[in-house]
C-alpha cells in the first residue's frame, strides 16, 4: 500500500490502543484490543494484524512505529525483573534500606517500606574512595572487584548494577569496574551510575541506578521480540519508544536505560494536550486521563507541561509521598489522583466503601466483560447508572453483560451495606469523582493554579465518562475533549520531538566557579546527546535547551533555572545571581540576597523536531446535530440523583457548529462523553468538543 503512515501503540493496564495517521490525507484509523499481561507483544501482534485486515498492506507503508508501554513500572510493581548484584563503595552496602531516613507517615507506628529491589546478600562491596571534588584516596584494585564479580555470578545474578561514592564527579572506578566485567562476563547485564544518573544523592542514585539494572534484561528482551514481531509482519521503518519525559527515542537508548521509559504511556496523553493547549491558545489546562487501571493528571500552564527530576514507583501506601521506590530521572510532572474504570470496590475493614487500588485489569476485567470477573469496578457501575451502552462498547465490537454488572454490584457492596444496588452504583461513581477532585485540587494549588480558571482535558476511556462530575467536583467551568479521547495517549506520540535529557552533577559555589569548565561540562552533555539522538535517524538540525539547579548553600533542595543557550563564559556572575533570585522570589515569595548560592547540577535537553502534525478538519457534508442523534436513553443524574433521559449522540456524525445541550451523552468507539443537564457543548471545526458548564 503506498502512503507515508505512523502508527502509535500504547500498552495499557486493561487496554492496548493503537493509532494510524495518514499524513498524506490528514485521516486517522483506531483500534482497541484488550491487553496481554503475560506478553504485552502479543497485543501489539493481534492488533497489528487486525488492522492489516481492515488496510491491507498498510504496515509496508508506515515510516515510524512509536510505542508507549506499562512493561517497566509492571516490573517493579510485581517484582518480576531480573536477579541483580551491586557493587557499591565499603559502607554503602545498606543505602537502599537507609534511604533518607524520614518516616513518610510521623504518626504510623506500623508503616512499612518497599523491599530494595536488590536483597541484601547480593550487594557487595569494594575498598575504593573519590572524594566529593572527583580527587582519588583510594584506587580501585581490579583483583579485589573479579572476586566480588565471582562471588555475585555464582549466586546466579542476571544483571549487575554500579554506583560507586562520588562517580558524578570523576567516573574513572566505575569505568575501570566496566571495563573489568566486560571482559570476565560479557553477557552480563551492566548497569553504571556515571551513565545513568550521574548526579548528587547516594539513596536516590543508587535507587535509580539498581531499578535500571532490575528491569534491563526484560526491557531488552521485550523490545528485541517487538522489534522481530514487527519484522516478520512487514514493517520495515523507524521503531520509536516513548520516555518519561515527553520526547521519543530509539530503542536502542531505550534498552540501555529502561528506568527512563517507566511513565511512558501516561506522558504521552499530557504531551498531547500540551499541544492542543498552543494550538487554542489556552492558559491553562488541567489534562485528565482516566483508563482502565489509573487516573493521571498534569497542570499545564502557558502551554507548558512541568518537567520533574524525582518520582517514586511501588508505593507501599498508594498516595502517600515517601513511600515508595525513589527514581531520579526527568519525568512530566504528572499526578496519580485516582483509580481507573477497572479498579475494583470493596468494603473496606471499617465498613466502608473502597475503590482501587486494585484492579480487575484485562484478566479478568471487569464483571461485566463476562471472561470470568466477580468483583465490581468502576465500569460496573458506570454500566448500571446507563452511562455506557452495553451493546456499544468498543464501538459494539466487545458486548457488555450489565446483569452480570448488577449481580456483582448486588453481592459485594449493595447487600453488605443494605443499600439498593442503583445507589452502591452511584456510591463508587460519586466516590471516584470525589477522590480525584481532592487530589485534583490539591496539585493545581500546589503549583499556583487556579481550578475554577482551568479547562480539563478529558483523555483515556473512562475520562470523557468522568470528566463533567469531576469539573463541576473542583469548579472547573469547561471541559475540552479532543478527537479520539479513547486512545489519547497514543495519538499523543505523534506530537512528541525526539528528545533526550542528560544531567550531570558539579557542586561548586557561585563565587568560585570556573564557568570555562563548566562550559565544557555543558558541551560534554550535548556531544552526549548528539550520539544518543543519531541513533534515532534522521538529519534535522538539533536544538539544545540548558538549566541549572542552583540553591542557597546549606539548603537541600534545587531551583531549576533554564538559561540561554549560549557560551557559559558569556554569562555574568551577576546576572545568574539576578536571575536565580527572580525566580526564588517567584515560587516561594522572596528571596535572600545576602545569602551565598552554589551550582548543584547542570542539565541539557537534546531535541530534534518532530514531524509535523495537524489534525484534519471535519467533512461537514451531510453532518447535523439532528443526524447524530441516536436516541434517549435512561441514566443517572449526578444533580438530581435520579434516573433521567439523556439524548445520545453519535460523535462521528456531528458536524461543525454542532450545539448539544445537557443532558447528554455522545459516543464514539474509544470512549464514552457524559453531559449533565447545565452543559452545553458545542463541536468545532476540528471535532474537539468544547462543554461548558454553568456556574
Amino acid at each position: 500500500m503506498d502512503g507515508s503512515f505512523r502508527l502509535g501503540c500504547d500498552i495499557g493496564g486493561t487496554f492496548t490502543d493503537f493509532v494510524l495517521v495518514d499524513d498524506e490525507t490528514g485521516e486517522f484509523q483506531t483500534h482497541k484490543c484488550l491487553t496481554t499481561p503475560s506478553d504485552p507483544s502479543d497485543a501489539v501482534d493481534e492488533g497489528v494484524r487486525q488492522l492489516e485486515n481492515r488496510m491491507p498492506g498498510f504496515l509496508a507503508g508506515t515510516e515510524e512505529f512509536i510505542h508507549g508501554t506499562t512493561l517497566v513500572i509492571n516490573a517493579i510493581i510485581e517484582r518480576k525483573g531480573a536477579v541483580t548484584g551491586l557493587i557499591t563503595t565499603q559502607g554503602f552496602r545498606d543505602v537502599l534500606e537507609l534511604g533518607r531516613e524520614i518516616r513518610y507517615d510521623a504518626y504510623d507506628i506500623f508503616s512499612e517500606y518497599p523491599e530494595p529491589l536488590i536483597p541484601r546478600f547480593l550487594r557487595r562491596e569494594i575498598n575504593e574512595r573519590i572524594t566529593s571534588d572527583g580527587r582519588i584516596i583510594i584506587p580501585v584494585d581490579a583483583d579485589e572487584v573479579g572476586n566480588v564479580l565471582e562471588k555475585l555470578l555464582a549466586e546466579g545474578i542476571q544483571s549487575l548494577a554500579v554506583c560507586l561514592i562520588n562517580s558524578y564527579e570523576n567516573p574513572i572506578h566505575e569505568k575501570k569496574i566496566k571495563d573489568i566485567v566486560a571482559q570476565a562476563a560479557p553477557e552480563l547485564s551492566l548497569s553504571t551510575s556515571f551513565e545513568v544518573l550521574p548526579q548528587i544523592r547516594e539513596y536516590e542514585r543508587t535507587c535509580t541506578t539498581a531499578t535500571n539494572a532490575y528491569v534491563k534484561p526484560i526491557t531488552s528482551r521485550y523490545l528485541n521480540n517487538l522489534s522481530n514481531r514487527l519484522d516478520s509482519l512487514g514493517f520495515k521503518g523507524k521503531l520509536f519508544i516513548m520516555l518519561s519525559s515527553g520526547g521519543i527515542t530509539s530503542v536502542e537508548t531505550a534498552s540501555r536505560f529502561p528506568v527512563r521509559i517507566i511513565e511512558s504511556g501516561p506522558t504521552a496523553a499530557v504531551i498531547a494536550s500540551q499541544f492542543y493547549g498552543k494550538m487554542f491558545a489556552i492558559k491553562d489546562m488541567f489534562c485528565f486521563d482516566m483508563g482502565g487501571t489509573t487516573a493521571k493528571s498534569c497542570l499545564i500552564q502557558n502551554g507548558q507541561a512541568g518537567l520533574v527530576s524525582t518520582f517514586e514507583v511501588g508505593r507501599v501506601q498508594r498516595f502517600k509521598k515517601g513511600s515508595g521506590l525513589p527514581i531520579q530521572v526527568p519525568v512530566v510532572d504528572l499526578m496519580e489522583i485516582g483509580a481507573g474504570g477497572g479498579s475494583i470496590a470493596k468494603i473496606n475493614r471499617m465498613g466502608l466503601l473502597q475503590v482501587g487500588p486494585e484492579s480487575a485489569g484485562a484478566d479478568p476485567g471487569p464483571a461485566c466483560y463476562g471472561m470470568g470477573g466477580e468483583n465490581p469496578t468502576v465500569t460496573d457501575a458506570d454500566l448500571v447508572l446507563g452511562f455506557l451502552d452495553p451493546d456499544y462498547f468498543l464501538g459494539g465490537t466487545m458486548q457488555l453483560e450489565k446483569n452480570a454488572a448488577k449481580e456483582a454490584l448486588k453481592n459485594k457492596i449493595a447487600e453488605p451495606l443494605g443499600t439498593p444496588t442503583i445507589e452502591a452504583a452511584f456510591g463508587i461513581h460519586d466516590l471516584i469523582n470525589e477522590t480525584m477532585a481532592a487530589a485534583a485540587k490539591t496539585h493545581i494549588a500546589e503549583k499556583g493554579g487556579n481550578p475554577n480558571l482551568v479547562t480539563i482535558s478529558a483523555f483515556g476511556g473512562a475520562g470523557p465518562v468522568h470528566a463533567y462530575g469531576l469539573a463541576k467536583k473542583i469548579g472547573a467551568p469547561r471541559i475540552l475533549v479532543p478527537p479520539l479521547a479513547g486512545v489519547g495517549s497514543a495519538l499523543g506520540f505523534f506530537t512528541a520531538p525526539v528528545a533526550f535529557d542528560l544531567t550531570r552533577s558539579h557542586r561548586v559555589t557561585l563565587d568560585d566557579a570556573d564557568f570555562a569548565k563548566i562550559e565544557e561540562l555543558f558541551r560534554a552533555l550535548e556531544k552526549e546527546g548528539i550520539d544518543i539522538l543519531q541513533e534515532a535517524g534522521g538529519q534535522q538540525a538539533l536544538a539544545f535547551e540548558r538549566t541549572i539547579m542552583m540553591r542557597f548553600v546549606g539548603q537541600g533542595a534545587e531551583t531549576d533555572l533554564v538559561i540561554d543557550n549560549k557560551p557559559f563564559i558569556e554569562w555574568q556572575k551577576e546576572d545568574i545571581r539576578s536571575a536565580f533570585d527572580e525566580i526564588y522570589e517567584t515560587l516561594y515569595g522572596r528571596t535572600y540576597p545576602e545569602q551565598p548560592v552554589e551550582f548543584v547540577t547542570f542539565k541539557v535537553r537534546v531535541s530534534r523536531p518532530g514531524r509535523s502534525f495537524q489534525l484534519p478538519k471535519l467533512k461537514t457534508a451531510e453532518k447535523d446535530t439532528a443526524r447524530g442523534k441516536k436516541g434517549v436513553r435512561q441514566a443517572f443524574s449526578l444533580k438530581q440523583k435520579e434516573f433521567i433521559p439523556f439524548d445520545v449522540y453519535e460523535r462521528a456524525l456531528l458536524g461543525p457548529d454542532s450545539v448539544i445541550k445537557g443532558p447528554a451523552i455522545i459516543e464514539e468507539r474509544e470512549s464514552t462523553i457524559v453531559i449533565g443537564e447545565d452543559g452545553e457543548a458545542r463541536i468545532d471545526a476540528f471535532g474537539f468538543v468544547w462543554i461548558d458548564i454553568s456556574s
